[in-house]
């Protein structure tokens, strides 16, 4: 074997799926046992209005990824998972769980948005005669 940009590209994502796991769990686990809800669905680094509604499906999203990664983590070095089936699974385990995120933080500030929209509509009291 001999190193090249391929094979310095491969220890990259290999040895980065390490903190990925470890971060994606622990955030499950903070929401799962600690009930911590202060990274549920952010968006511009706000929480939703009801975080726990919304908590849920982030430790499942996290949980899910973290376990996905660390499956892939044991299996490519316990079973010698092919080098493109556990890229396949690593790569579309961070987008699938990226994208997710994204939408579930977008769509829990739904309600934030149409409140604030809602808000800038009324009408001044004395009928904008000022």
């Amino acid at each position: 074997m001999t190193f090249d940009v391929g094979v310095a590209m491969t220890w990259l994502l290999y040895l980065a799926l390490f903190p990925m796991a470890f971060f994606w769990l622990r955030r499950a686990w903070r929401i799962l046992v600690q009930r911590d809800f202060s990274e549920v669905a952010l968006r511009h680094g706000v929480a939703p209005q009801d975080p726990a509604r919304w908590a849920p499906y982030e430790m499942a999203i996290n949980g899910l990824a973290g376990l996905t990664v660390a499956y892939v983590i044991v299996a490519v070095v316990a079973f010698g998972l092919p080098y493109d089936t556990w890229t396949a699974i690593a790569g579309s385990t961070i987008w699938c769980k990226f994208f997710v995120g994204f939408a579930l933080s977008r769509h829990a500030h739904i309600k934030d948005k149409q409140a604030a929209g809602a808000a800038s509509n009324i009408a001044p009291v004395d009928g904008g005669r000022t």
